[in-house]
């Protein structure tokens, strides 16, 4: 990691990250405060399965910020409470007295067949990365809409965190999949309601190594040969997170990307394909043939991860 400094295209923002600590988030925080961001690393610490508290994960990232030349404080709190939430933008304010840009990241799994998954397994997942990426949100975008009412228009960001199982699903992560999917509405609502008060909002499906996927996919994950590039390394995903959140991504809002090793995707979401339209009430018998030759016309769609 280089130390930060005052040119980087993040220099003088107030960045917060969620779910800090390891992985995605850590090469986050780390590669803003690169650009010379000042960050809010935030991570309850908890278990892969989202088990336990510890304020260790969260402070050793500000450590190395630190001992780069960088800036950051941590924060423990779970923002899927509205009291970790509004602590956490509070965190940002009273330290830095501004904030910029949110990266919602934090999350875990319980991965479990559908006849197999417990609700409770399914409530906490949903918890922590669907409702964790609302209260943030609300809690961030009600600053900035304070700002905005104020005269002092924000030039604000959210990058969200999404999932390849959010776009196509994936055997065995049913309420991962779910989560991941409603973070992607969430996002194209957020850009519309939030843009009147100057903040950008953006979605990312990483694929990268980290504890929630060396072990589900660990063929793909693997490290590779030494001196080999390592494309599931998650700092490859952080610069096009980075850039979302500066003042360089003007202009680009509501928008979903996937980052993999060297590559960028911009997805293209549900849009109309073939359709047929008979001006009266189809029998059923009627709708099942249109259906059919609809389909015969259609893209065939993606295989779900994991499906056999």
């Amino acid at each position: 990691m280089t130390a930060a400094v005052d040119s980087g295209i993040c220099a003088g923002r107030v960045v917060i990250v969620t779910g800090a600590g390891r992985g995605l988030g850590r090469a986050h925080a780390r590669a803003y405060a690169a650009e010379g961001a000042r960050v809010v690393v935030n991570d309850l610490g908890a278990a892969r399965d989202g088990s336990g508290v510890s304020k260790g994960p969260a402070q050793d990232v500000v450590e190395q910020i630190r001992a780069a030349g960088g800036d950051a404080v941590a924060h423990c709190g779970d923002i899927a409470t509205p009291e970790g939430a509004a602590s956490l933008v509070q965190a940002a304010l009273e330290t830095y007295g501004r904030l910029d840009t949110l990266v919602n990241n934090a999350g875990f799994l319980r991965d479990r067949m559908l006849v197999n998954l417990d609700e409770d397994d399914w409530d906490a997942v949903l918890r922590v990365h669907l409702k964790g990426h609302f209260l943030t949100l609300k809690h961030a975008g009600a600053h900035w809409r304070a700002e905005a009412k104020a005269g002092r228009a924000p030039h604000a960001c959210v990058v969200n965190t999404s999932s390849g199982a959010g776009l196509l699903g994936s055997v065995g992560q049913g309420n991962y999949s779910a989560a991941k999917a409603g973070v992607l509405g969430l996002t194209l609502v957020a850009a519309a309601e939030l843009a009147a008060y100057g903040v950008r909002v953006n979605a990312l499906a990483p694929a990268a190594r980290t504890r929630m996927t060396e072990q589900t996919f660990a063929d793909t994950m693997a490290a590779p040969q030494e001196g080999a590039f390592d494309a599931m390394a998650p700092e490859n995903v952080s610069p096009l997170v980075v850039w979302l959140g500066s003042t360089a991504s003007a202009g680009v809002t509501g928008r979903v990307f996937e980052a993999e090793g060297g590559r960028i995707t911009v997805m293209e979401g549900w849009r109309p394909g073939p359709s047929a339209d008979k001006g009266a009430r189809w029998s059923p018998a009627e709708a099942g043939e249109a259906a059919l030759k609809l389909l015969s016309r259609a893209e065939p769609p993606q295989p779900v991860y994991g499906a056999r």
